[in-house]
């Protein structure tokens, strides 16, 4: 079993790191430069070192483990956290090349990925041999990775209390929504304010895990929560069955949902509006690129 990691696990690890990234051995060739022999011994040499199986391949092809998933997100984060240390190394002597790592919260609207592919763009013209790593992340994680340098910039909401150890560049975009259930839900009919008689506890909600202002907004009528998703996409998922009632974005309802039976219920008390930030740690050093890309994000998120 790995006590230590040493220079050749680093290299084993960007093996199977690759692998998996291919998903298969034959697509990572290319990537690695390396023969599919070359690449099985690696992968069975990193096995060896860490005691455990990653990967199963044969016949069926090419299936990670539950084991060799834990591996590789964790490969994820050390290659991040690398990239940037050779990035903000190089700022420090002007040297403005290298990897940006972009972590994007899931369910974006589209205005603000467009922006921020404008934004990406934008800077590599700029910058000579700047390349950009993107990402994306459940809500619920978005405040450990602008903590743990395994990102430059987050574009992500944030309803909680702004922690000092975070950086946010307001972008000027916002996420509305509203209270939405299916066509065939009993609330369906109350498109404006519910009536006195109607008690929003008696219907079981769908909620969004760590996102508090997306499961309760009117804090006359609390939703009363049987059950919680990690995104918007799989809320809305759970909304479209029939049995629940969910928080959800009007953009993403509009852009996924046109002729699957949703109704926005409860009228303007159930709306929400969630601010787009770039967030950043206070460790980051917001280098010319840095700014560059910040400053696009923010121009081009308020095109129409």
């Amino acid at each position: 079993m790995l006590n230590r990691l040493q220079e050749s696990d680093i290299k084993l690890l960007r093996v199977f790191y690759a692998v998996a990234s291919c998903n298969g051995f034959t697509a990572a060739e290319p990537v690695l430069r390396m023969q599919r022999p070359n690449i099985s011994a690696a992968i069975k040499k990193l096995e060896e070192r860490l005691d455990l199986v990653l990967c199963h391949r044969g016949r069926g092809g090419f299936q990670m483990t539950k084991e060799g998933e834990v591996v590789f997100q964790e490969t994820k984060r050390i290659f991040n956290a690398f990239d940037n240390f050779v990035f903000n190394l190089k700022s420090l002597h002007d040297d403005y090349s290298g990897h940006i790592t972009l972590v994007l919260m899931s369910s974006l609207p589209l205005k603000l990925s467009q922006a921020v592919s404008k934004a990406v763009k934008s800077t590599m013209q700029k910058f000579d041999d700047i390349h950009f790593n993107i990402q994306t992340r459940l809500y619920n994680e978005i405040e450990h990775v602008a903590l743990s340098g395994e990102c430059h910039l987050v574009v992500s909401s944030y309803d909680m209390v702004k922690p000092e150890s975070l950086v946010f560049h307001p972008l000027g975009v916002s996420n509305t929504g509203h209270l939405y259930c299916h066509e065939s839900h009993p609330l369906a009919k109350y498109t404006g304010d519910f009536p006195d008689s109607v008690r929003l506890e008696d219907y079981a909600s769908v909620g969004i895990t760590g996102l508090s202002s997306s499961n309760y907004v009117n804090e006359q009528q609390r939703m009363a929560i049987h059950t919680f998703s990690d995104s918007f996409e799989s809320c809305l998922s759970a909304v479209l069955t029939g049995n629940y009632l969910g928080l959800l974005p009007d953009s993403l309802v509009q852009s996924n949902a046109q002729g699957l039976g949703l109704v926005a219920i409860g009228g303007e008390a159930f709306r929400f509006n969630h601010e787009f930030f770039a967030i950043n740690g206070k460790n980051t050093i917001l280098n010319p690129v840095l700014k560059h890309c910040i400053r696009e994000l923010n121009y081009f998120a308020q095109q129409e």
